[in-house]
């Protein structure tokens, strides 16, 4: 559950910090990007408690998570980079904190 929270309070703080002039906008952008946890409906099982996402589903793979670094050089696309960045760190570390 403390996992499903960050998803939301990690992205309205670095909104709230880094773009204050549009802070909601950013956030709600950031937000968007959650559509990249679909790709679990590719799963065998939807949703398994010990799975580790990164690596496993296709817009969680390693070849996606460069991309997502890539589109942080492209200033239009930059806060759904972001958005999509913030979203795999907090994967990641949810695969080793258990």
């Amino acid at each position: 559950m403390v996992h499903i929270l960050l998803h939301f309070i990690v992205p309205a703080l670095f909104s709230f910090i880094f773009y204050r002039h549009m802070a909601i906008k950013a956030w709600l952008i950031m937000m968007a990007t959650m559509i990249v946890d679909l790709d679990h409906l590719l799963a065998t099982s939807i949703y398994y408690p010990n799975r580790c996402s990164i690596g496993f589903h296709p817009l969680h793979s390693y070849i996606a998570i460069i991309i997502y670094f890539i589109l942080l050089s492209f200033p239009k696309a930059r806060i759904v980079a972001i958005g999509l960045i913030i979203h795999i760190i907090l994967d990641f570390i949810d695969c080793y904190a258990k």
